[in-house]
């Protein structure tokens, strides 16, 4: 069985539709701070393989250990990111995108 299951991401306020639109997109933010992360640590290695950590060890575990996609259903269910309805004035079709919680934003801060 799935966890956690689909009923419990969408809380019967969003479709599945919406819900693998912000997944998607959360994914591909969580893909971004990995990438930017490990660009970080390249620059940081020297070269010298007595003084270097590990290029693994510099990047956070939680990005190099798990699928984006993973990461991103943790996190909208632990509510690190929301589901938002954003109505494009053109289309009557809703979308969803994905919010980071303004709690987080302050932690980080």
């Amino acid at each position: 069985m799935l966890y956690p299951t689909i009923d419990q991401l969408t809380k019967d306020e969003f479709n599945r539709y919406e819900l693998a639109l912000a997944t998607a997109k959360c994914a591909r933010l969580i893909t971004d701070e990995y990438v930017q992360q490990r660009e970080a640590a390249e620059k940081a290695a020297t070269g010298n393989k007595e003084t270097d950590r590990n290029l693994i060890n510099m990047i956070n575990k939680e990005y190099r250990d798990e699928k984006a996609v993973k990461n991103a259903i943790t996190r909208i269910h632990n509510g690190t990111y929301k589901i938002v309805r954003v109505e494009d004035t053109d289309d009557v079709e809703e979308t969803a995108s994905v919010e980071e919680s303004a709690e987080e934003e302050t932690a980080e801060n």
